[in-house]
This record gives structure tokens, C-alpha cells and sequence, in this order.
């Protein structure tokens, strides 16, 4: 199903009935991945998933959007949907937009229980290497995009970035490469106290782009929180170890086997 919202076409679906629970994906992915957690959860509760702007089959925002952006834009889509409270899953960059609605008390909802799946939002420490690379990467991009080499190779700022960049930023058209710089800045650890929901962290054991440490600052953090790790699952946690995580959320929602 499709409905615009802000002025943007969005997708989104619907199964089961019952209680509100919505799954709220991560960067560069779409809402699909989420078909067989829908599943579960639509046998006890109204499961509602949708594609971010700028992703899967919904239009990309007309500008670069901070997660301020996608999560004003998510109230407007609660709004829009009729949903009044809801518990709410989310994974890597989904996790930073519920952090965003949990800790603002007037986002217009009620909220039940949280869960956060390999959760972006705690800034990386930046070793030694990481930082001279980023000052060689600087210092690369000053040079192609002097005068001279642009005359020369016109394209070859554009494959230093692809080469130089993270997959997401590579395969990103120049709006959401913007969106990406922006969210990925910020720091969300003050918000982590302001969330009084009870919530559930799963996490990879295995995870590299936001390691176990991410999730353990979350635990220390939220006053009513708990951490399950799954051995061998990397980022996607939910789908390395699908049938581990459904235990877990069969447990949390208190659906029967």
C-alpha cells in the first residue's frame, strides 16, 4: 500500500490485528526484510512496516534529511495511520529514530515496549589509523578537485569517493550520500536516560558496524533495559540467526508456540 505523507509517496503494510507493534528498518535497507518477524507478531498483534524515504519502493526526500527529519516524518505517518500507542522494532538506523521518539515526550504517542536490534546511535571510537586515514582521504579530495584534475579527469573525484567511502555511501545517490553524513554524526548517548520504556536490545555477537559495546552502553544507559546476544550473528542479527531472534521476540510478546 502506498500514502503520501509531507508531500512524499510512501509504502507500507499491514497484517494481523490487535495491538499496535512497528518495525522500523535500517539504512539502505527496506521494509521486506521484516516479512517473517511480521509474521510472527500478526498472529497477536497489528503489525505496520514502511519503507524510510529514500528507500525501497518510497520516494527520497527533496533535501538531505538528519534523523530529526525521519522522525518528524514518522509521527506524521503514526498520524497519518490512526496509531496512538504502539511498541515499536527497530534495527541499526530504525534503533536511532526510536531512541529519538522515546525520549521526546511530545511525540504525539504513546509508546509500549521497545526493542533495538544492533541499534545505531553510540558514536565509534576512532583509533590512530582511522584518523590518518580520513586526513589522507581529505587530503585526496583536495587534490582532485583542484582546477587542474577536474579539467583533466573530470570523474576521478567521484571513484576517489566510491573507493574511498563505505558501501552505503558508494551505492547512494548525492541527497541521501548527504543524509547518510548526517545521521551518522550524531550522537544520540545523552538521549539513552530520557527513554522510561521497558526495552529489549538483541545484538550480534559478531557485529562490527555497531559492535556488543554499543548495545552494553545502551543497557548501562536506559533505566529499564536488558541485552540478548546472539553467538555468531553479525549486524543483521534478526536474520543470522532468524530462528534464535523469534524465540526471543515470542518470549518478549508473549506469543505462544
Amino acid at each position: 500500500m502506498h500514502a503520501t505523507i509531507d508531500g512524499l509517496t510512501v509504502s507500507w503494510s499491514v497484517k494481523g490485528s490487535g495491538d499496535d507493534v512497528v518495525l522500523l528498518h535500517g539504512w539502505g535497507a527496506r521494509a521486506s526484510l521484516f516479512d517473517a518477524l511480521g509474521d510472527l507478531l500478526a498472529t497477536r498483534y497489528r503489525v505496520t512496516a514502511f519503507d524510510f524515504p529514500g528507500f525501497g519502493d518510497s520516494d527520497e526526500p527533496p533535501e538531505p534529511w538528519s534523523v530529526d527529519d525521519y522522525t518528524v516524518f514518522t509521527r506524521h505517518l503514526f498520524a497519518h495511520l490512526g496509531i496512538t500507542r504502539a511498541s515499536l522494532i527497530g534495527h541499526s538506523f530504525g534503533g536511532r529514530v526510536i531512541i529519538k521518539l522515546a525520549a521526546d515526550p511530545d511525540r504525539g504517542f504513546e509508546l509500549d515496549r521497545l526493542v533495538l536490534v544492533d541499534s545505531a546511535g553510540i558514536p565509534p571510537q576512532r583509533s590512530l589509523a582511522y584518523q590518518a586515514r580520513v586526513k589522507a582521504y581529505k587530503a585526496g579530495r583536495r587534490v582532485l578537485t583542484s582546477k587542474p584534475v577536474k579539467a583533466i579527469a573530470p570523474g576521478a573525484e567521484e571513484a576517489f569517493r566510491r573507493a574511498a567511502g563505505s558501501a552505503d555511501y558508494a551505492s547512494a545517490t548525492p541527497i541521501m550520500r548527504q543524509s547518510l553524513v548526517k545521521v551518522v554524526n550524531e550522537d544520540l548517548t545523552p538521549l539513552l536516560e530520557r527513554i522510561s520504556q521497558e526495552t529489549l536490545l538483541v545484538w550480534g555477537s559478531n557485529d562490527t558496524d555497531t559492535p556488543v559495546s554499543d548495545g552494553e552502553i545502551m543497557e548501562e544507559k536506559i533505566p529499564d533495559a536488558g541485552l540478548v546476544i546472539l553467538p555468531g550473528a553479525g549486524h543483521y542479527s534478526f536474520l543470522d540467526q532468524a530462528y534464535a531472534f523469534h524465540r526471543v521476540i515470542r518470549s518478549y510478546f508473549g506469543i505462544e508456540e
